[in-house]
């Protein structure tokens, strides 16, 4: 069933509603996009630039929130980026809302995020909040899909707003906090997890 709505002077993926049939066909193929936008953000987080790279074909292009730069080869991009969140105290990038259209190999993603940055700036530790979407080009190549294209917008940010202080904790004891770089509890969590059930 398609809305009746379609505006001819664009066309808009997202206009489409899809029937109920084809979610349940393309199900699979949706929760492999969505595990690959899930490791984007992981790989993000925990500066790791091998899972990083699963989320982009090698000969993927990035566009990220620049105006007027063409787009850099995603494996380029992540070597540029690598080092800007390594002087990063911690980031946090979530995943909201996402529009998926799949068309054979091929797909539209439109995927809303939202993501904090705690840097130094100014001599004080600050967080830097950014809201925007990732529009992503997915391509599904021997069974596997990545990104084949990402253009980054941001549709919000707040910059300057000081950092609280982790000693402290969140309701004044210390908090276990994330981890980067191999050492996140998270590693050694799931690691125990398959040895016991091996």
């Amino acid at each position: 069933m398609q809305t009746a709505f379609m505006d001819t002077q664009t066309s808009d993926p997202f206009l489409t509603v899809l029937p109920r049939d084809r979610f349940l066909v393309e199900l699979a193929d949706r929760e492999a996009i969505r595990d690959c936008l899930y490791r984007y953000c992981r790989g993000i987080d925990r500066c790791d630039a091998d899972l990083l790279r699963s989320a982009y074909w090698p000969d993927g292009l990035d566009s990220h929130a620049v105006p007027g730069k063409p787009p850099l080869n995603a494996y380029d991009f992540i070597g540029r980026v690598m080092p800007k969140l390594e002087m990063m105290q911690r980031t946090q990038h979530q995943i909201t809302n996402s529009l998926i259209r799949i068309d054979g190999d091929n797909a539209n993603v439109e995927s809303y995020f939202w993501a904090v940055h705690q840097e130094h700036r100014d001599g004080e530790l600050q967080d830097v909040h950014a809201a925007g979407r990732y529009l992503d080009r997915f391509t599904k190549r021997n069974g596997e899909w990545r990104i084949a294209h990402r253009h980054v917008l941001i549709d919000w940010f707040r910059v300057g707003e000081k950092s609280s202080d982790w000693s402290q904790g969140m309701f004044g004891k210390p908090s276990e906090g994330g981890d980067r770089f191999g050492r996140d509890f998270s590693g050694s969590f799931f690691a125990a997890g398959s040895a016991a059930r091996s």
